[in-house]
């Protein structure tokens, strides 16, 4: 969607399949040079460690290619394991609903593009000769 690619799980991951996903996501951040990543996970019930650590990796590396990472539709019971389980998942956001999570990119986006120097503005209006 625009600069944002969009992931809906709808079936509990076993580990090749978060793996694998976890490495098409990056090789497609790397391809389309996409801004944002959200991923639906309401239709998922059981969130494990592994699959924790995983949606963390791919906040981190989206992170490094230049891109956020947004989790929507987490079940009270997945927020709990993760805790209870100590999995921070450092580098991603969370929001209630697709719609709140998309809103949520477009606001790091702007805030990203708001901080970047205007090459044209080199203050040269301040030089006297």
């Amino acid at each position: 969607m625009g600069q944002f690619l969009l992931v809906t799980i709808q079936v509990d991951l076993y580990d090749r399949l978060a793996l694998d996903l976890e490495a098409d996501l990056v090789k497609m951040v790397s391809k389309t040079g996409a801004k944002g990543i959200l991923i639906d996970i309401s239709a998922v019930s059981i969130v494990d460690s592994f699959m924790g650590r995983i949606i963390g990796n791919i906040g981190v590396m989206s992170k490094l290619l230049d891109a956020e990472t947004v989790v929507v539709g987490m079940q009270p019971a997945v927020a709990i394991t993760l805790v209870e389980l100590g999995l921070p998942l450092k580098g991603v956001y969370t929001a209630l609903n697709v719609e709140r999570g998309m809103d949520l990119l477009k606001s790091k986006i702007q805030v990203i593009d708001d901080e970047e120097i205007d090459p044209d503005d080199d203050d040269s209006d301040d030089i006297t000769e």
